[in-house]
């Protein structure tokens, strides 16, 4: 992506007018403060410098420029993130880019120019068809939710689309490629007819394909289709309704994941905006991530039947795949939420309010499936439950779920231990090679607090020089490899030099990270006495030390015990003691 493009949207913006879009804050000196929209927090931490033109939350440790933070709220890859901004700023993006992403752009470009205009179209065609408008007021969709969703009928007669969609300048592969026609006997035709539509949007409300529900009775023909994969619309990581239920998941801390589309629109209907689906395909690991970036409370509520069960099942391992939590909702007296919310609407609100955490909504369903009063009982039950339970990264919610296991098969708590060690399938090999791996949800949150303390050991001594010389006796190593690492060998070969840090040629590459460097030590250490700072900047760094030897050494004990080589163990030992000496700086 060319720079110019980047430079010319962050020239048209001032920061705080788009994080101001999303977090209400207020003017604190020269910076401004809101409340974190990822923690729970009451005093406000998220900071925001206009100087800088900088975010950085403190109670996450997340920060960046304009674009990280329109990623991070919007769950956008950059590229989104810079079209999203473009927008706002009226940049054209199209005169910035390359030739080659110039065609890309422009082919995604005219995709959502014709979805978009089909959209309309749909909804005009609606109007029009009483069978259509009377099947959704069947499903007692309002007026102004058949607006909001912008619901419409696909014409049954072929090419009614297409007419339309050429008559104003698009090209029958233009069509083709936005997933709106198909060709028969050498001829483009339309992708739906006869179908109530329901457009797909992105996260950002963009109509990127359809979800199209059949309103004749004909038993051949599925009940959904949907939008082939195009340049615009990837199935595996679409989730429907998202642009519509973001605001409501950051508020309520959680989503609830339905089945239906329809489900979708009935339950915001009725006032619970925080679902949404997978639009009319199977749950993937993509759609977790997807979600993940608005909450790590994943709620599944899908069908109260076999095929329903078998899917929120599946879905288990890949959440603790992700590192999200996942409960489960349980609908009773209804087949589906969107039943239950017009037979009783409390009652939906309730079991949204009681949904069950995955391993023991996984428990309940084996008890009742299963005579556990018999030795196969017994141990389908176990073989099918201890992979979940071995996934489970708390080593006392572990323990809690073996001594259910245990108590439910009338088994001794070390019989139900051993059968968990002696498993050999192919998750416990895995975790013998890669043991990280197997806890990646605690391994992320020890790096992220090696990673803050290098932070504020690297912003006190980037903004004062009297606690620079704290940094000579440390190495390289202690700081990651990238901007952090930059920041200490620059420290480390300019101990002397004043001036504002951003300004310095050598510090341009990850002036960014240097920028929220400035902002944490302004806000944290700027009015501290020195005698006070040296002291914080020395325990920090101690922290700091300790963290890394023990991390060094945890993986010079693994290689330890995967060699009978003397030699290489000897070898290993003296950097253990290495490490040791670093203890005593």
């Amino acid at each position: 992506m060319s720079m110019d493009a980047v430079q010319e949207v962050k020239s048209r913006l001032n920061i705080e007018d788009v994080v101001a879009q999303y977090i209400q804050l207020k003017r604190a000196g020269r910076n401004f403060k809101g409340l974190s929209p990822w923690t729970n927090e009451k005093t406000p931490s998220f900071m925001v410098s206009p100087e800088k033109q900088i975010w950085h939350d403190f109670s996450s440790g997340k920060g960046g420029d304009i674009f990280s933070f329109v990623m991070e709220m919007e769950g956008l890859e950059f590229r989104g993130a810079l079209e999203h901004l473009a927008r706002q700023a009226g940049v054209d993006l199209e005169e910035l880019n390359s030739p080659q992403a110039r065609a890309t752009s422009q082919f995604k470009s005219r995709a959502l120019e014709a979805l978009e205009m089909a959209t309309k179209f749909y909804q005009k065609q609606l109007v029009a068809n009483k069978t259509a408008i009377k099947y959704l007021r069947d499903r007692k969709f309002t007026k102004e939710t058949i607006l909001a969703w912008r619901l419409g009928y696909a014409p049954n007669t072929g090419r009614a689309l297409v007419n339309f969609l050429t008559k104003h300048g698009f090209t029958t592969d233009e069509i083709r490629r936005a997933g709106l026609s198909v060709e028969r006997q050498r001829r483009a035709v339309d992708m739906f007819r006869g179908r109530v539509m329901i457009p797909l949007a992105d996260s950002r409300g963009a109509v990127i394909g359809f979800t199209a529900r059949l309103l004749a009775d004909e038993p051949n023909a599925p009940k959904y289709i949907n939008t082939p994969q195009t340049v615009v619309y990837d199935k595996s990581r679409q989730v429907f309704g998202l642009h519509l239920a973001k605001e409501a998941i950051r508020k309520d801390k959680f989503v609830v994941v339905a089945e239906g589309n329809l489900d979708v629109i009935a339950s915001h209907q009725a006032g619970i905006a925080n679902v949404v689906a997978s639009a009319g395909t199977a749950m993937t690991e993509k759609h977790l991530r997807e979600l993940k970036r608005f909450t790590g409370d994943i709620r599944l509520c899908f069908d109260a039947d076999t095929a329903g069960a078998s899917a929120t099942e599946r879905m288990i391992p890949v959440a603790q795949k992700v590192g999200v939590n996942l409960q489960i909702i349980n609908l009773t007296g209804a087949k589906d939420p969107d039943e239950l919310i017009h037979k009783d609407l409390p009652a939906w609100q309730r079991v949204v309010k009681k949904a069950v955490y995955a391993p023991d909504w996984l428990i309940e369903r084996y008890r009742q499936e299963l005579d556990l009063q018999t030795a196969t009982g017994k141990k389908v039950f176990t073989d099918t439950l201890l992979p979940t339970i071995r996934r489970l990264q708390d080593p006392v919610e572990q323990e809690h779920y073996l001594k259910k296991l245990a108590e439910l098969t009338d088994s001794s708590l070390e019989a139900v231990r051993a059968k968990l060690a002696g498993q050999k399938d192919d998750e416990l090999r895995l975790r013998k090679m890669k043991p990280q791996a197997a806890a990646a949800g605690t391994i992320d949150k020890l790096i992220r607090e090696y990673q803050r303390l290098q932070d504020h050991l690297l912003s006190m001594t980037l903004m004062h020089p009297k606690v620079r010389d704290l940094l000579q006796d440390c190495q390289p190593q202690f700081f990651d490899d990238g901007e952090r690492r930059t920041v200490f060998n620059f420290l480390q070969t300019n101990p002397d030099f004043k001036g504002e840090p951003q300004l310095i040629k050598e510090l341009q590459p990850v002036s960014n990270y240097v920028k929220i460097l400035a902002l944490q030590y302004e806000e944290l250490y700027a009015d501290l006495p020195l005698e006070d700072l040296r002291e914080q900047a020395q325990m920090l760094k101690h922290r700091l030390i300790d963290r890394y030897v023990k991390t060094q050494k945890h993986q010079l004990a693994e290689q330890m015990q995967a060699t009978t080589d003397d030699q290489k163990l000897q070898a290993l030992m003296r950097q253990v003691n290495k490490l040791n000496e670093l203890l005593k700086v």
